[in-house]
């Protein structure tokens, strides 16, 4: 019977016991590497849990509606300046009726842009007029001003503090639909107004089915407008440059762009992005009775026939891919501010500090 040498059994038992050794640290720090990762769930519930808590309370004070610095100036404070440029039918008035909640409050002016016969563009003097206005219009700063106007771009005037704009845009054959039957029976906001197509009772599909002026494709052509701006283009059906205007004005110019099917969405991101201005926000729209302010009366959903007529023609597409384009957008705002925790939606806390400041 043969039998290893000292050294080899020594070696061997070394060996098995190194292995042991290594096992057993293995175990260790993946147990630790658990542990470590329960208590940060735990503490990021936690944070999650109290960040509309601490977002509410942080701006309770007006003197807290600014980032504090070392040179703070008190006279910038209030030069926040945000622009609706709202798309009829969208439910910009159940969204306005927010704001207007809020600015006592919040303490900021809310002024209604109304042009005359309810033009989108505006000439010349009248776009250099307004610029100048929204601009040295001190008094009135804070300021949120809203109405049915194309986008304008400020920079072309020479300013360089420009404001901030949002808007909301709604699936273009839903807005088109709630146009045409609001324009005859009006709504539940103010019920007992005659509008101008009142006493007219057929329906948008025989509408469609007869080819009539108001129920054509082109009439979808308004969302793609409102964000290209006041060029002669932009309101252009179809027009392919009007719609890639129309994108690069949104990521490039607007703050903050939602979608009508996801209203409360675009109200809590407003609130957590803009605290000085809709702190409260998101309880008005839930408590307030803001959440459809504005139902057009005596809708009708159109039919197959219809829906299918609309999506073939050209504009319906580009309207739509605007549509689209939007949604991504702001799907992707969205992600980056709020999440679901144990079943409820917070937002994001800050995830950015400074640190290695120099000289201390």
């Amino acid at each position: 019977m043969a039998f290893l040498p000292y050294r080899a059994v020594m070696q061997t038992k070394y060996q098995f016991m190194i292995g042991i050794l290594v096992l057993t640290a293995l175990f260790y720090l993946e147990s630790q590497i658990q542990r470590l990762e329960v208590s940060l769930t735990k503490i990021e519930r936690a944070i999650a849990q109290t960040q509309i808590e601490n977002l509410n309370s942080a701006w309770k004070d007006h003197t807290s509606r600014h980032l504090v610095t070392d040179n703070d100036d008190e006279s910038k404070k209030d030069d926040i300046v945000v622009i609706y440029n709202r798309v009829p039918k969208t439910a910009s008035t159940s969204f306005v009726g927010v704001a207007y909640d809020l600015c006592s409050v919040n303490g900021f002016n809310v002024l209604h842009l109304n042009t005359t016969r309810n033009s989108h563009v505006m000439s010349l003097p009248d776009q250099t007029r307004f610029v100048q206005n929204v601009t040295n219009w001190n008094a009135k700063k804070p300021a949120f001003y809203h109405g049915h106007l194309a986008f304008l771009d400020f920079s072309r005037f020479g300013v360089t503090t420009k404001p901030l704009y949002i808007n909301i845009i709604r699936k273009p054959l839903d807005r088109l639909v709630s146009y045409y039957y609001f324009v005859r029976y009006g709504d539940d906001f103010r019920p007992h107004l005659k509008r101008r197509r009142s006493g007219d009772s057929q329906n948008f599909d025989d509408c469609v089915a007869k080819d009539e002026q108001e129920c054509l494709p082109e009439k979808l052509w308004l969302q793609v407008p409102f964000f290209c701006g006041h060029s002669q283009e932009c309101w252009r059906p179809g027009s392919k440059w009007a719609l890639e205007q129309a994108k690069h004005n949104l990521v490039e110019h607007f703050f903050l762009v939602g979608v009508t099917e996801q209203l409360e969405e675009f109200v809590a991101v407003l609130e957590a992005s803009l605290p000085s201005m809709f702190h409260g926000s998101i309880e008005r729209f839930q408590t307030g009775g803001k959440s459809h302010l504005r139902k057009t009366s005596n809708k009708l959903q159109p039919s197959e026939a219809t829906i299918a007529k609309f999506q073939r023609s050209e504009i319906w597409q580009m309207e739509n891919e605007f549509y689209e384009f939007t949604l991504e957008q702001f799907e992707h705002v969205k992600r980056r501010t709020m999440k679901v925790v144990d079943g409820k939606t917070v937002i994001v806390p800050q995830q950015f500090m400074y640190e290695k400041i120099r000289p201390r």
